[in-house]
């Protein structure tokens, strides 16, 4: 009987240690280091977009005995007692509080599909329309778009006349040429005009804007293009939970009671 029990206490001593070995990363001058503080530094590389790999743990135990030894080291120099330590703790405590408060709001007030469907096809509606394709040349008086027009109907090329006369440094170099956008992306003048030519025509009178005058060459009309759903979920569904989450913030903000002005938003 005296035996077994011998024999038990033997095993004990060596099994005890190796659960605790198991528990542990390492034990630094006789403090454990739990692997529980492992989970934290590979979240963060996730979230970062590091692949959580065998290496990237390796470095991640390599860092969290690093940070026991220097740590032990801090408190034994009293650092934890001084004022700079208590005050930056507070705001890494704040930091980390706030960090979990937004990621469990998200976690349960995510965006749906349907959410992103709907918006998606609010905003294709507003967008719907007549793009067109026009090209552009801005000069300073009247006189000189005038005579551009007369040099047209004698048979000059658009593109030739806007690279050596427009005042419009990103289009001449391209012949004036402005690319698809609808009437509204302009100042009214100017997608007035635009949009009055068929394909092909040019506006017969200068066209007065507030940057000068300017002589206009529709060359292509179409419907709106609109990218379709699937290719624009992710970002609907990021830019809807982003969106959600301010109004939380903004919400709490004006909830709390404080006699606190806030300047940059009220």
């Amino acid at each position: 009987m005296k035996l077994k029990s011998t024999v038990l206490l033997a095993a004990a001593a060596i099994i005890l240690p190796l659960a605790a070995q198991a528990q542990n990363v390492a034990i630094v001058n006789g403090k454990p280091v739990p692997k529980s503080r492992l989970e934290p530094l590979l979240q963060q590389a996730s979230r970062a977009g590091q692949p959580v790999s065998a290496e990237m743990e390796s470095r991640a135990r390599d860092e969290v005995v690093l940070r026991e030894i220097f740590a032990q080291e801090a408190e034994r120099r009293g650092i934890p007692a001084t004022a700079a330590y208590k005050a930056e703790l507070e705001l890494m405590r704040q930091t980390v509080l706030i960090r979990a408060l937004f990621e469990d709001f998200q976690k349960k007030n995510s965006v749906n599909e349907a959410d992103a469907r709907a918006e998606y096809d609010r905003i294709k509606a507003a967008s719907s329309g007549t793009e067109y394709r026009a090209r552009h040349i801005l000069v300073e008086s009247e006189d000189t778009a005038r005579k551009l027009i007369a040099d047209l109907k004698a048979g000059a090329k658009f593109e030739d006349l806007a690279k050596a006369n427009s005042k419009d440094p990103g289009s001449a170099e391209n012949g004036g040429d402005l690319d698809f956008a609808k009437p509204e992306a302009y100042v009214p003048e100017f997608g007035k005009a635009m949009a009055a030519l068929k394909k092909g025509e040019y506006t017969l009178e200068p066209v007065k804007t507030q940057f000068g005058f300017h002589v206009i060459l529709l060359e292509d009309q179409r419907e709106t293009q609109f990218p379709g759903f699937d290719d624009v979920k992710g970002q609907l569904l990021q830019r809807m939970g982003q969106k959600k989450l301010q109004q939380y913030q903004e919400d709490l903000r004006k909830a709390a009671k404080t006699d606190y002005k806030f300047s940059a938003m009220e």
